[in-house]
């Protein structure tokens, strides 16, 4: 197998390579995901890194890698908790400075290998994207999830 699309964590656009799949009692492929949350940390480093707006599904993910209500992440950013659930149903685009705010907090809640950068930089990311971009993850070693553009 290529690349298992990974949906169980709540995303439709994330990818894991080099996963290797196993034959059941039944005579049928399956993929294990062994340290799920590596694979999630990797994840969410892809998104807070990513050059487009976070959209509302990958908002949610981070928000509950986070452990954080809906209430909660709304009084960091300074927004009522409806704007967050409108935001992770996609009803409305997060705005730019409530999203800056969220990729700095997962940044730091998660303890994400991010590299450093101006905020003007991490700012001019936070744009609503037309569909939500695509998250690759190398799976060839499980105990270091990272992703795509990460590996070497």
């Amino acid at each position: 197998m290529d690349a298992y699309h990974y949906r169980e964590c709540g995303l439709d656009n994330v990818m894991v390579y080099g996963v290797v799949p196993c034959v059941d009692d039944d005579g049928e492929e399956i993929v294990t995901i062994a340290n799920v949350g590596g694979l999630h940390r990797a994840i969410a480093q892809e998104i807070v890194t990513h050059e487009a707006g976070i959209s509302g599904k990958e908002l949610r993910f981070l928000r509950t890698e986070m452990g954080m209500t809906q209430a909660e992440l709304a009084k960091v950013v300074h927004h009522e908790a409806q704007s967050v659930a409108r935001w992770e149903k996609s009803e409305c685009p997060i705005t730019p400075t409530a999203e800056a705010l969220i990729r700095l907090l997962a940044k730091q809640r998660l303890t994400l290998a991010v590299r450093d950068e101006p905020i003007e930089r991490l700012s001019e990311r936070c744009v609503a994207a037309a569909a939500p971009q695509p998250i690759n993850i190398d799976g060839k070693d499980p105990e270091h999830y990272v992703p795509m553009k990460m590996a070497a």
